[in-house]
């Protein structure tokens, strides 16, 4: 089953306690350092590998909200090891993707497939493993207020009971480092900045679960706007911190990043999506984004107010 890495608000309820790491409480709270530069841009191609099947698929993909249609009739895939980033106007239904991929949201015409195989129903209506892990991380850190780092980051792990308390420790503890934070896992979401909130919600994402047999199953990504809000250095750093994570740890390799950001779309991801009246308009690489004479492209990067995008009077 796909699980989710994101909850909003506080805990209505205590799930088992993560055995406190009491030997760092005077450690620095500030991340490590990065030991390698990232590339500040993205390779060149956007073709799939040849042969490769697709993690996922949104097959004639439609959605109504209201009197409003979100989405219509949008086909697209991912594939395993991309990068892609959702681009466009606000309201056009960049996030709607996500939460459809992710099982949040059903759709009222087409088809999700995982695998090649139909989800059926939302996340968490079928009982039987789809034997990928989506995992969607929400604009904001979305961190459980009355649990520890460590029970957010094992959240998903707790609830399934499956693994003893000592390994899931073990697989936080991994899942800090791994996103450049020290041994926190006993701090609250409140003694944290905002940078570290943010990283540990990453971590809460790259969690290992690892299925029945002991080896971990393919994972998708789902970063919604993860530098919104941010200034220019601290995105630099979130971005770096998504293409490491990409580089390094091999279950993590395939992504999609919503983003409306100039740096985070040329420096995340090898391949564009543009997303405007709820369909796909373009679809290039990051290099065809300055090639293009697509006129929705060319005015969405040129901020112009003259173009087949429609932009409301102030």
């Amino acid at each position: 089953m796909s699980h989710l890495s994101a909850a909003s608000g506080g805990a209505s309820g205590d799930p088992a306690q993560l055995p406190p790491d009491r030997s760092h409480s005077n450690e620095s709270l500030e991340p490590k350092p990065a030991t390698a530069q990232l590339p500040t841009v993205a390779i060149e191609s956007s073709v799939p590998p040849r042969g490769a099947d697709p993690l996922v698929e949104l097959c004639g993909i439609s959605k109504t909200l209201g009197d409003r249609k979100i989405l219509d009739r949008v086909d697209f895939a991912i594939y395993p090891n991309e990068a892609i980033a959702i681009i466009g106007p606000s309201g056009t239904g960049k996030s709607t993707i996500l939460r459809v991929i992710s099982g949040l949201l059903e759709p009222d015409e087409g088809e999700v497939r995982l695998l090649g195989e139909p989800r059926l129903g939302l996340l968490g209506d079928s009982h039987e493993p789809e034997g990928i892990d989506i995992k969607l991380v929400f604009q904001q850190a979305a961190l459980f207020d009355s649990l520890t780092v460590g029970e957010n980051i094992g959240f998903s792990l707790l609830e399934a009971g499956k693994l003893s308390l000592d390994r899931i420790q073990s697989l936080v503890d991994r899942a800090l480092e791994r996103v450049g934070l020290p041994p926190i896992a006993d701090r609250y979401p409140a003694e944290l900045s905002g940078g570290m909130k943010k990283r540990v919600s990453f971590a809460r994402a790259i969690i290992e679960n690892p299925a029945p047999d002991g080896h971990l199953v393919p994972e998708v990504l789902l970063y919604d706007e993860p530098t919104a809000g941010l200034d220019p250095i601290a995105s630099t750093i979130v971005e770096d911190l998504m293409r490491e994570l990409s580089r390094k740890v091999d279950f993590c390799s395939t992504y999609v990043v919503v983003t409306h950001q100039d740096s985070t779309i040329r420096r995340t991801a090898d391949r564009v999506v543009f997303l405007y009246d709820g369909k796909i308009r373009w679809q290039g690489s990051v290099h065809d984004i300055d090639a293009t004479d697509d006129p929705y492209v060319r005015q969405f990067f040129s901020s112009a107010i003259e173009g087949p995008i429609q932009t409301i009077s102030a």
